[in-house]
């Protein structure tokens, strides 16, 4: 059977994080949800999304497939529901659409919403389900352990050095982990080192931790709690219960919390995030879909920041902030709570960065990691570029 993970209507709740990629390729966990997928139900997956993101991420059809929510994680008493799917039918839970079985003729109708399904058959149990910015770092210890479980199943770790004080019996080292100096505390959750990443001396770890595969934990970090890094990526400084994506830089001093960073990010030194505010209210965050501040219903929110954003040294994020793509802020003060796609400047004001600057910086990150910003690459950045002039119009 073939496996198709959907945007749906929680894409433009989820931006900027999904003005890069698809709902089904955000990280959460260890693992991201096209992973998840993958590793359960031992089947490559693809991805209907949106026509720029099409040539990077394809949708490849069958005959028989299962269209399966994006944002939706696997469990096992879900994937036994969507197991019993029939071609014609589709698993729901309270009005929205968990999985479905089409043929390929169907398969438009199925994204246009104007298929005529056979039979629904209601979902009753809890699922894991991503649909807001915040659900990541709010859901991600649950996400954790899941994927702890999945990926460690049958299998030991590596040798972990005597060097390092262990608490708890959760910890597990991939192939070529270096591990050293360092404190481990597993009790309060999982922690996963993956292929060839590395924590270096004097690091505190409060699980969960997973550190993706070529991540580094810097000399002297400070980790509480479900904290992701992603692959390739450099984390240091004080991190609490936030997730970092690929080839992404927090290498210095400064705090984040509640926070998601998106690829190819750069946080220069002693960049801070608040995430709590002074009256203990809860945390309103900007909302693309309605073009206003939305109620998190969360006391605690920090930052979201889209892909390839950067902040310069001493940069103060407020609480409930959110950064689009490929922004650059900078300067002293707390700049807005709502930066869009492609600014430049901080509290003092913003003006537009113009696309073929922010495309030389993009060139230059991704080179010095031996990638190229390639045709597909900048076709994507482009058109978010062009997508989002809107909130760019009154920049000062």
């Amino acid at each position: 059977m073939n496996i198709i993970l959907f945007d749906g209507d929680v894409r433009s709740q989820l931006l900027p994080l999904t003005y890069t990629r698809p709902v089904g390729n955000l990280r959460v966990g260890i693992l991201t949800i096209n992973e998840k997928w993958e590793k359960t139900l031992s089947a490559k997956v693809s991805y209907a999304t949106e026509d720029y993101l099409a040539t990077k991420f394809p949708m490849n059809v069958s005959g028989d497939n299962l269209m399966i929510h994006g944002g939706l994680c696997p469990e096992k008493k879900l994937c036994d529901a969507i197991s019993k799917l029939q071609i014609g039918e589709r698993l729901v839970k309270a009005g929205q659409t968990l999985a479905a079985r089409v043929k390929e003729e169907g398969i438009f109708e199925f994204l246009d919403s104007t298929y005529a399904f056979e039979r629904d058959e209601e979902y009753t149990n809890d699922v894991l389900l991503i649909e807001h910015p915040w659900d990541l770092f709010s859901k991600n210890a649950k996400a954790m352990q899941i994927d702890f479980d999945l990926v460690t199943e049958g299998r030991e770790s590596q040798p972990i050095s005597s060097s390092n004080i262990l608490i708890g019996d959760q910890i597990f080292l991939e192939k070529g982990a270096v591990v050293e100096g360092a404190t481990l505390n597993s009790k309060t959750g999982p922690i996963y080192i993956g292929k060839n990443a590395e924590v270096m001396e004097g690091s505190l770890v409060r699980g969960g931790l997973a550190l993706c595969e070529h991540a580094g934990l810097k000399m002297g970090a400070k980790v509480y709690g479900a904290t992701t890094i992603g692959p390739h990526s450099k984390a240091g400084g004080e991190i609490s219960n936030s997730i970092i994506y690929g080839y992404s830089n927090k290498g210095h001093d400064g705090f984040i919390g509640n926070t998601v960073i998106g690829e190819w990010c750069n946080l220069g030194a002693d960049t801070n995030t608040s995430n709590l505010k002074n009256n203990y209210a809860k945390v309103r965050l900007w909302n693309y879909d309605t073009g206003r501040f939305a109620n998190t219903g969360l006391q605690f929110c920090g930052l979201i920041m889209g892909d390839h954003s950067k902040s310069g040294i001493n940069t103060m994020f407020n609480t409930g902030t959110v950064v689009g793509v490929s922004a650059n802020v900078f300067g002293g003060g707390f700049p807005r709570n709502f930066i869009p796609s492609f600014a430049w400047g901080g509290a003092a004001g913003m003006i537009e960065f113009r696309y073929n600057k922010a495309a030389e910086v993009a060139v230059a990150m991704m080179g010095r990691r031996g990638l190229a910003y390639d045709e597909v690459e900048e076709n994507i950045i482009k058109t978010i570029f062009d997508n989002t002039a809107i909130y760019r119009k009154n920049l000062k």
